[in-house]
């Protein structure tokens, strides 16, 4: 018995009997190695693990690969300029959008739309608002070059990066007729995304959401998207959207 936990007390012949000292929390606790059954036991503290701090501090230093959107914007290879005016910035092209190669500005700028910061997210939205808006029926043969920046920018798993692209896939679908359909082979790449963020609304209970204005709601943002799909999307879009997202309901068919 150590003497931390236990005391002696004289009695009587002048002999020492043992009595336990009552438990109280200030008792010192035993120091315990980690991943032990030691360190599963009461009044025990476990030592942190000795790659501890040192995962933690890799963990908050580890940056994202740039993209290709921001490299060529560093080198300034971009056909696109920030004017600063009296009410604003304005982003404004330095040649014709009908005279851009959009076999390689559109999955260029498709691909800027996975990032947080300024400029960049300025620059690659407002570019690709733009490309759709002027692309018609050229946007068609590059459909299968946008699928992979628009995964990684919903891998990304950022509302707000999420809630851009959700504006952009509508924008694309509606841009020409034969987007839409031209979509449907590459819902198992896309809806599974859609699936998992469907039920991610914002539940203000009796308040008044004043920020709806900026539509970032991202649950409802999914079942517009697509309603849109299925609206442009051919005969083949609902029972491909109903496999991947299941809890999907058809507003076109009764």
């Amino acid at each position: 018995m150590s003497a931390s936990s236990n005391f002696l007390k004289k009695g009587s012949g002048a002999k020492y009997t043992l009595h336990r000292r009552p438990y109280t929390a200030n008792c010192s606790k035993r120091i315990v190695p980690p991943f032990s059954i030691q360190s599963l036991q009461k009044n025990t503290l476990v030592l942190e693990p000795k790659f501890a701090k040192k995962f933690i501090i890799d963990r908050h230093n580890f940056s994202k690969p740039a993209t290709s959107f921001r490299m060529y914007y560093d080198r300034g290879d971009l056909p696109i300029k920030m004017e600063y005016l009296i009410g604003g910035e304005k982003i404004s092209w330095t040649v014709d959008i009908d005279k851009l190669d959009y076999t390689l500005y559109l999955p260029l700028f498709f691909d800027g739309l996975s990032e947080t910061q300024h400029p960049y997210k300025t620059f690659a939205r407002q570019g690709v608002q733009d490309l759709l808006s002027n692309g018609g029926d050229k946007i068609f043969p590059i459909i299968p070059q946008l699928i992979i920046p628009i995964k990684n920018a919903l891998n990304t798993k950022n509302i707000e990066v999420m809630c851009t692209i959700m504006k952009v896939i509508q924008q694309l679908v509606t841009a020409s007729d034969l987007v839409g359909p031209a979509m449907v082979p590459f819902y198992r790449q896309l809806l599974p995304i859609f699936n998992a963020y469907k039920t991610r609304n914002i539940n203000l209970g009796d308040c008044i959401d004043y920020a709806q204005k900026n539509n970032l709601n991202l649950g409802d943002l999914i079942d517009e998207t697509l309603q849109v799909l299925e609206k442009y999307g051919g005969e083949d879009a609902f029972i491909n959207i109903k496999y991947l997202v299941p809890t999907y309901e058809s507003t076109f068919i009764n």
